[in-house]
């Protein structure tokens, strides 16, 4: 599995701060894999809304209380973890680095926090759970054309130790991803070789036929396929894609667990809500009815403490991972989880908050738009 040809990458080196990652990421990744990483979809407008919403917000700090010992722990679905941010799941880590999604996996465990894994990781589902076999880890499910396909990965993913199912709700068919196309991004085989045949991509483009646009199943899917899911899942049911109050209250109707409010990175639907502009809508929908997530522009830990302020269990880093994973594989991703580990700790002292149990919307203020 390999892109296309572009320049000749440089030998990676371990970033120095957070502030240098995606510069140092973009000096030594191929032209081809970079603009698979950073594109987004159409005008990237969504993309470029997802990092001006936090502008939006400013922080409040209290001073001079006791934070000389600060707790970031939480849990997700009932699970443990030492930090409340989370590895998002994004696709092919093996076209990134050698170490590919194994790698990320041991980095997520020795850092102890949560990491999912897509549909289309170039390492099957099973090599991902014995490579870190006591770490927290979800499983990103695409819906297949046939059932049957999407069954048979849920099986796989709960006979590998995946905890949770998250399900992808955005993707009736992939963005027009202008950046990708022009970048010529391209894996070396049409189905990805973590996890064969079972795991195909969303249709690239609608097809006319006559007067309309058909799309190939599962675009023809409804929320009763999460009740299918179901019945066929013993793991809990989380939905990634959700950007609206509406869809919060179905899908709490339909049982799910956990909802991520997130619009896929700004790689879907252009001009869609930013993330972040969502995330209060949704929370206030779900109503303490099930867990709500965050994934979509998150950088800092300042960009953390607003999400979970605004009522996130926990933050995604999507983008930030590939980065790592490009400057130094596993090492690359534990000095990630690291490095923003210490600077949510610090950004919480400084906010005057010893824990991120204390977070609530009284610690924001306005912010300054086009900062």
């Amino acid at each position: 599995m390999s892109p296309r040809a572009g320049r000749k990458p440089k030998k990676p080196t371990l970033f120095r701060n957070l502030g240098d990652l995606e510069t140092d990421a973009s000096r030594v990744v191929d032209d081809a894999v970079w603009g698979y990483i950073q594109g987004g979809a159409g005008a990237e407008e969504t993309l470029r809304a997802n990092r001006e919403a936090f502008r939006r917000w400013s922080l409040r700090p209290s001073v001079l209380g006791n934070v000389s010992s600060l707790d970031l722990t939480t849990s997700v679905l009932g699970q443990p973890v030492r930090a409340p941010f989370f590895l998002a799941p994004t696709a092919y880590h093996g076209a990134i680095h050698p170490d590919g999604e194994r790698g990320t996996a041991r980095a997520a465990a020795g850092a102890g926090v949560l990491a999912v894994f897509s549909t289309l990781s170039t390492d099957p589902l099973e090599a991902i759970g014995r490579s870190a076999p006591a770490g927290v880890r979800w499983f990103q499910l695409y819906l297949q054309s046939e059932f049957a396909a999407s069954e048979r990965l849920v099986h796989r993913a709960e006979k590998a130790g995946f905890a949770a199912l998250v399900v992808t709700v955005d993707t009736p068919v992939l963005g027009s991803r202008d950046r990708q196309l022009r970048s010529g991004f391209a894996i070396s085989s049409p189905v990805p070789v973590g996890n064969g045949a079972d795991a195909r991509s969303p249709a690239r483009a609608p097809v006319r036929k006559g007067n309309r646009y058909r799309l190939p199943a599962p675009a023809d899917a409804t929320w009763e396929i999460i009740d299918r899911l179901r019945t066929v899942a013993r793991l809990p049911i989380v939905v990634k894609g959700i950007l609206t109050a509406e869809d919060a209250r179905r899908a709490v109707e339909h049982g799910v667990r956990g909802i991520v409010v997130s619009n896929h990175g700004g790689r879907q639907l252009d001009r869609a809500t930013a993330a972040l502009d969502a995330l209060a809508e949704v929370v206030d929908a779900v109503d303490g009815r099930a867990e709500v997530y965050f994934d979509g522009g998150v950088r800092r830990g300042s960009d953390a403490l607003v999400a979970l302020s605004l009522g996130a269990r926990a933050v995604g880093l999507g983008r930030p991972v590939l980065w790592a994973l490009a400057l130094g594989g596993e090492a690359g991703v534990s000095r990630l989880c690291s490095l923003f580990a210490t600077d949510l700790a610090t950004s919480l002292a400084l906010l005057g908050r010893r824990s991120v149990r204390e977070l609530d919307r009284s610690v924001l203020g306005p912010g300054t738009p086009g900062r």
